[in-house]
């Protein structure tokens, strides 16, 4: 089957283009899996929505000048193993106070987040029929 690639050096520099694009991709997969489990454990554990979750691990990121990817990967070892390094704790623990309604599980008593609950807004002018 003929190519027109022209000469092998340049199908070479395709091939290895291709390969990269493939590398990069699969890295985006993983990362993007990793992110997605981060935020889904600051949903629940912060009691927010999946928007606001996403909110807070940008804001983390963004204050602690570490990649998302990275947070996210530390989110989750904390997930895990309970340990979290403090200036991220501080950072989600501030990100929640601003987007969240609950305490992170673990701190201590005396850092909650005001606010009710999600959801349970009085007066919201809906009618429970």
């Amino acid at each position: 089957m003929p190519t027109d690639w022209g000469s092998d050096q340049t199908g070479s520099d395709q091939i290895f283009q291709l390969q990269e694009q493939v590398r990069q991709l699969k890295e985006a997969v993983v990362s993007h899996a990793v992110v997605d489990q981060a935020i889904g454990m600051v949903v629940v554990l912060g009691r927010v929505t999946p928007d606001e979750g996403w909110i807070v691990l940008k804001e983390v990121s963004q204050h602690t000048n570490i990649k998302l990817r990275n947070v996210a990967e530390m989110i989750l070892i904390w997930g895990r193993t309970g340990v979290m390094q403090p200036e991220i704790r501080a950072a989600l623990e501030g990100a929640l106070d601003r987007h969240g309604p609950t305490r992170i599980p673990g701190a201590a008593p005396e850092i909650r987040v005001s606010g009710p609950p999600r959801g349970s807004r009085r007066g919201s002018g809906r009618s429970s029929r």
